[in-house]
């Protein structure tokens, strides 16, 4: 009887510390097989047609604080020296 269960404890302690790595292996294998069927339904769509081609944006461009923060120092730069 001690044997028995000293196995199940075993077993059960097994369990305990495979299941959440298979659990994840599981989802992962699902994610992979819809990225596949999404890779390949976008395959057998057609090609955009030229006449689609993207167009740039009308709004004005600003740059970005670390850009203006590095113009900044670099005119500095040149009046200090």
């Amino acid at each position: 009887m001690n044997a028995l269960s000293e196995y199940l404890t075993v077993l059960a302690l097994a369990l305990l510390l495979t299941g959440p790595a298979l659990v994840g292996l599981r989802h992962e294998r699902r994610i992979d097989r819809q990225m596949k069927a999404a890779q390949a339904a976008q395959a057998a769509r057609p090609a955009p047609s030229a006449s689609r081609t993207q167009k740039s944006s009308s709004r004005s461009t600003v740059p970005s604080t670390a850009t203006w923060y590095a113009d900044g120092r670099r005119s500095k730069k040149l009046v200090s020296s």
